[in-house]
């Protein structure tokens, strides 16, 4: 075995491979995303234990491009736009818990004998949260476009820009730190840079979206054009001087206000995963047990600030601005970890000489501790609430202001039917209802969807079926109907189905009415009729059985039609 690795690349990659395939399988039965997978997959690979990985300088290459492609994707995202029209929630929420997070985290390294050097490393590290585990988790949940949801993608966006600033920092300070180099070098670099920006602009301005448009007549090719703009940048940014780092995402940025940089971010995401774990693969060659085994108590203290302080930090930051304290409390779970970008601040912390291994052993050791901890936080963060919502009440001003000014303001009336989701399904009920002269109420957690409904002239209120409190206060009395159009999720019925939790919030009003929720499987039926629903809705299933009457319904005059056409050849 040792033989084979020290003499066949090919083969040291391809059990690089087959040990990544293993070890993401029984992350996958965990419900672990991949990255905690990959870190141990490094681990394992590394020295300290099979020695698998050892053409270094080999697999470094793969990890730099990797990284790149990486931050060519924060940069597709970096539209000036989109920052552009983030919401002070968002600037808030995002600047405030960088700032309480690096200097709580700096006393806490401080306290537990670290340098200052390390100290102000690792809290600037803790910071960071990872926008690819975050919006994974929202999207199984379908909670992307929900309040919360929203407010966390904006504060992401702000962090993904603190990444970069705390990049060029640390480019900066490399270039400066050079024993061979001068203030007129220093001059020179940051020069570059700023040529390369402005003919970043200029390609933005006047041929990133005329040449994205010939390119994309050819999928293919405007996928390896997108991949060699990412190498090519990079390359010149670290030719330049200024690091590959920022090449790879002013390259992201070139093509971000294209209108094909979503459908690029979606093809090239596998091809960044497959990368990203070369680097991680690099990192746990740099790695010792030893030191892992060394920081697990500074590891489990600084875990658990991330993974309570940070909620807290957000919720009350969110709660002091008028927001709900369920909204905070969503919010918040998503910041209860550090990302990708955390061991990668630190990676070249290590390369420019201002920390050691061990500290990196440290952040990757509270990686993998709040990374797996907060991906059941995020995905339980109902039934968490649920337990946690007693003692929430100091993060809840009085009233509510931020979210009274929302498309969520109580409706008064009474209504004969109320529809939950506005979805494509829930608008075509809700809107042949309203046709057939029922009064309608319809509750959706996308603020977008509430305004557009309303801009129709329907009624509506932004809201969270899954809270109790909310569907309390819903104008039920004297409604008949209560129809959830919400999407059942892909992991089947169990206990935290989103069908189950509503009909058990409807039925605990002392809702007298009928109940129909909507449901893909026909297995679920005798499930959600048990917990309470008077009618399963299959739109499927439903449209199959009504193009069936459609087409029985033609059939006697079609026929007659066929004779007629007969009769006529044989006059």
């Amino acid at each position: 075995m040792r033989e084979l690795l020290s003499q066949s690349l090919f083969f040291e990659i391809s059990a690089i491979l087959v040990l990544a395939a293993a070890i993401g399988f029984v992350g996958h039965l965990l419900r672990q995303p991949l990255i905690v997978s990959f870190i141990a997959v490094g681990i394992i690979a590394g020295p300290s234990a099979f020695d698998i990985s050892r053409s270094s300088e080999k697999i470094s290459v793969l990890s730099e491009l990797g990284i790149a492609l990486l931050l060519f994707l924060v940069g597709l995202k970096l539209d000036i736009k989109l920052v552009r029209s983030l919401g002070a929630v968002s600037l808030s929420t995002g600047l405030g818990q960088v700032a309480f997070t690096a200097a709580i985290g700096f006393v806490l390294c401080i306290g537990l004998g670290f340098d200052l050097v390390a100290s102000l490393y690792i809290a600037v590290a803790l910071t960071f949260s990872s926008t690819i585990i975050i919006v994974k988790l929202l999207s199984d949940k379908r909670e992307v476009d929900s309040l919360h949801g929203q407010i966390a993608l904006g504060f992401l966006i702000v962090q993904d820009v603190v990444v970069v600033l705390a990049m060029i920092v640390l480019s900066a300070i490399g270039i400066g730190a050079q024993a061979e180099s001068s203030w007129r070098d220093v001059r020179a670099v940051f020069a570059s840079g700023g040529i390369m920006l402005a003919g970043v602009m200029l390609f933005i301005r006047y041929v990133a979206t005329p040449l994205a448009e010939i390119l994309a007549r050819r999928p293919e090719l405007l996928l390896l054009f997108a991949v060699a703009q990412a190498g090519g940048f990079a390359a010149i940014g670290e030719h330049l001087g200024f690091g590959k780092e920022l090449g790879g995402l002013l390259a992201g940025v070139s093509l971000a206000s294209t209108p094909y940089r979503e459908a690029l971010a979606a093809r090239l995401a596998p091809l960044r995963d497959f990368l990203l774990l070369f680097f991680f693969v690099a990192l746990g060659a740099k790695l010792q047990l030893t030191y892992v085994g060394a920081a697990m108590l500074p590891a489990a203290i600084l875990s658990i600030f991330v993974l309570i302080g940070n909620p807290l930090i957000v919720m009350a930051i969110m709660g002091a601005m008028g927001y709900r304290k369920r909204t905070g409390f969503l919010a918040g779970l998503t910041v209860a970890q550090i990302s990708e970008f955390s061991l990668i601040f630190m990676a070249m912390g290590v390369s420019l000489g201002h920390v050691d291994t061990a500290a990196l052993g440290l952040v990757t050791l509270i990686g993998m501790i709040t990374i797996a901890a907060s991906t059941y936080m995020i995905t339980y963060s109902h039934e968490l609430y649920a337990v946690f919502e007693p003692i929430l009440s100091p993060f809840e001003r009085k009233g509510t202001p931020r979210e009274a000014a929302t498309p969520g303001a109580t409706e008064s009336g009474r209504y004969d039917a109320l529809v939950f989701g506005l979805g494509r399904y829930g608008e075509a009920i809700a809107s042949r209802l309203r046709v057939g002269g029922q009064r309608v109420l319809c509750v959706d957690f996308n603020p977008s969807a509430v305004r557009q409904w309303r801009a129709r002239g329907g009624a509506a209120i932004y809201g969270d079926v899954t809270d109790s409190e909310f569907v309390a206060a819903l104008p039920l009395d004297g409604a008949r109907w209560v129809i959830s159009a919400i999407a059942d999720q892909d992991a089947g019925v169990t206990h935290e189905d989103i069908r189950l939790t509503v009909i058990a919030a409807v039925r605990q009003t002392g809702f007298g009415g009928w109940i129909a929720v909507r449901s893909r499987r026909p297995a679920d039926r005798d499930i959600l009729m048990a917990a309470g629903a008077d009618i399963v809705l299959e739109p499927f299933q439903d449209a199959a059985d009504r193009a069936v009457e459609l087409v029985r319904s033609h059939e006697r005059p079609q026929r007659l039609q066929t004779v007629d056409l007969d009769q006529q050849r044989d006059l």
